[in-house]
């Protein structure tokens, strides 16, 4: 433990020293660069939140729209969306580094900046401990010190606290609607699948070979979930998660289990993913205590 300690201390403070540095990103891709990252472009919100979380928002010249956590990022240029960004932009930065979202991006789009010399880091966490490991990986490259140091440590505790605190509660069966028309969700291999499963919430659809598959209504109502958790688009709880109220019988209507948790700390593999574990622990415990009553 203590000579993983080190490893871990030495790889983040390492680059602020001006050496060249070397990790292999989530694609399996080792992204290589003379000296820690200058002029950073990032290609997707969550990255840009990461970016900010281990110290190197100073260093970040653009970003994807949305990018707005924290709020200093809301002022820096933006380089058009996600799925389609603006190469022009984007070359014009000159970035020394772009981070990117794997499965997000525009795969063309990232082959043609590689083709162009640019280093790209390519992100995809499915576990909310690959969260913590992007912020290493993203803060060697960005030549993290003490700050990326301290905020992976206390992700890493953090997430250790919600674990020893929902370790062994009884399953709660949950069905998570990601948008309703195509009605979308998420399977067991997807980073919300692992939050699932740390609150102790049995993913219906955990089995389905897709991350993000589309079920019909039908489906749900044969699974019968006891809890519907919905995103949605913002701040504000969708109107359409009351559409299920349709159906009286469903267990999760039935005790009133239709929640809602803001995609922004749920949806997006940043540290706040934690903030949304909280949320969606929270109301599962209390699905799971009043079940408990019932029972």
């Amino acid at each position: 433990m203590i000579v993983r300690v080190c490893c871990v201390l030495f790889l983040l403070c390492w680059p602020s020293l001006g050496f060249a540095v070397s990790v292999s990103d989530d694609a399996g891709q080792v992204v290589s660069l003379p000296r820690p990252a200058q002029r950073i472009v990032s290609l997707a919100p969550h990255l840009t939140e990461i970016l900010f979380a281990v110290g190197a928002g100073g260093r970040v010249v653009g970003v994807a729209q949305y990018s707005d956590y924290p709020p200093a990022a809301k002022k820096l240029p933006r380089i058009g969306g996600y799925e389609q960004a603006d190469l022009e932009a984007v070359i014009g930065l000159r970035p020394d580094l772009i981070v990117a979202w794997q499965s997000g991006n525009n795969q063309g789009q990232i082959a043609q900046l590689k083709q162009l010399g640019f280093p790209v880091y390519l992100s995809e966490p499915r576990r909310i401990t690959d969260v913590a490991s992007s912020m290493e990986r993203i803060a060697a490259l960005a030549g993290g010190g003490e700050q990326a140091a301290r905020a992976v440590r206390d992700f890493r505790s953090r997430y250790a606290r919600l674990q020893a605190r929902y370790a062994g509660r009884a399953p709660v069966s949950a069905f998570y609607e990601v948008w309703n028309r195509p009605l979308m969700t998420v399977n067991g291999a997807h980073l919300i699948g692992d939050v699932m499963k740390l609150c102790g919430a049995a993913n219906v659809f955990a089995a389905l070979p897709v991350l993000t598959p589309t079920v019909s209504e039908e489906a749900v109502l044969v699974a019968d979930p006891e809890v519907i958790i919905a995103s949605g688009m913002d701040e504000a709880r969708p109107e359409w998660l009351d559409d299920w109220r349709r159906w009286p019988r469903m267990k999760a209507v039935k005790a009133g289990h239709l929640y809602f948790v803001p995609p922004d700390i749920l949806q997006r593999p940043s540290p706040r993913i934690l903030d949304g574990a909280e949320r969606l622990c929270a109301l599962v415990d209390r699905a799971r205590r009043v079940t408990g009553a019932r029972n």
